[in-house]
């Protein structure tokens, strides 16, 4: 099967996390990646070895010092024949090994240059350094500690990195597209910042224009929430706001006087419902209200553990789940991209490389 990306050069100067994880989507989907990594450790990311070897198979590596003559030569030659180059260094830092995009642009004016930093490329907070928690924190997305003052569990998922991410996959793909009509690359400038405020649109802008936040109707609803079930496993009901669920879910749980209470109805009582909603939950084991639950057509889902979600079957007949072989010959499992084209699932098409593996087969066809 061709693949929608096969053709472009990606060079990823991007590491950690936000870039090496847009830079997998996009190798998963066709596109040569070529990881440009410092000798000798390469991206710091390996320190973390699976973590590094979850965001960087089917990818290529070549070791280059930048610091070096021969190594500012040698990503140059590379330059001149990508389609993108992905940076996520402190803003000024690219200028000053003397790959700014002004500098790329010259070299390569195809070459659609993604920067990805904490603040983006201009204003008060562009130099400070910070990673995913600050990012959420300064973003909204802790709100509800700051309004209670109650200092909860910390984030479990990286919401920064991935939000850049995908926006940084978002801004190459439209810059791409671009190209096709004008034959110029761009410079995308992405905040990791702007990108989580942007997804707090639903709740910033009803409050910016006089209203509540968009999002705290529906977590009030008593329908909307976590429960434990009889043998301690917990089940999450998603009734948003729908009468049509919260009947049938009444008839299921033998509460009949409150069928027919409308959304702000059951908001204005969400304690009590939570109540009656959490003591009857309580009363049969998890696998017997997945049948009950999915018989009557009403929104839930296991709260899985990690391990449940490698065993799950949906997931498994999705083939969520695949294998690669790395460069040294282990046969790794891997997390499959979610993207599906004419009923097949790209990638991957290699597993991980090591530090500067295709320096020679890389660089030599180049000179």
């Amino acid at each position: 099967m061709t693949l929608p990306l096969e053709g472009i050069r990606v060079l990823s100067l991007a590491q950690q996390y936000p870039g090496p994880f847009a830079t997998l989507v996009m190798a998963d989907l066709g596109a040569e990646v070529i990881l440009v990594e410092r000798p000798p450790e390469g991206d710091p990311a390996r320190m973390q070895p699976d973590f590094h070897a979850a965001l960087n198979r089917s990818k290529r590596s070549v070791a280059l010092d930048l610091k070096t003559t021969a190594g500012r030569d040698a990503l140059r030659s590379l330059i001149a024949t990508a389609d993108v180059l992905m940076e996520g260094f402190r803003p000024g830092t690219m200028d000053g090994l003397g790959f700014g995009y002004n500098d790329v642009a010259a070299i390569n004016p195809r070459c659609v240059y993604v920067s990805i930093s904490g603040f983006g490329q201009h204003g008060p907070y562009r130099d400070r350094p910070a990673h995913d928690l600050s990012y959420q924190a300064i973003s909204g997305l802790l709100f509800r500690q700051a309004e209670t003052g109650r200092i909860e569990p910390l984030p479990e998922l990286a919401i920064g990195d991935m939000t850049a991410a995908m926006f940084a996959l978002t801004g190459c793909l439209s810059a791409l597209l671009e190209r096709t009509k004008t034959n110029k690359g761009r410079h995308v400038d992405v905040s990791m910042t702007d990108g989580l405020v942007s997804w707090m649109a639903a709740s910033l802008s009803p409050l910016m224009n006089g209203g509540p936040p968009g999002l705290a109707q529906i977590n009030a609803e008593p329908g909307y929430g976590i429960y434990r079930c009889a043998d301690g496993r917990l089940l999450s009901l998603s009734i948003a706001y729908e009468d049509w669920f919260w009947k049938p879910l009444c008839g299921l749980l033998e509460m009949p006087d409150v069928a027919h209470a409308t959304h702000d109805e059951r908001v204005q009582r969400e304690a009590e419902l939570r109540k009656r909603i959490g003591q009857a939950i309580s009363g049969l084991p998890r696998a017997e209200w997945a049948a009950l639950l999915d018989g009557a057509g009403i929104p839930w889902g296991d709260v899985n553990t990690l391990d449940e979600v490698v065993d799950d079957p949906h997931f498994r007949a999705r083939g969520m789940f695949t294998q690669a072989m790395d460069a040294d010959g282990r046969r790794r499992w891997h997390v499959a991209q979610p993207l599906i084209f004419d009923g097949v699932r790209s990638g991957p098409a290699s597993g991980v490389p090591v530090v500067g593996e295709d320096n020679v087969a890389l660089l030599q066809r180049q000179s």
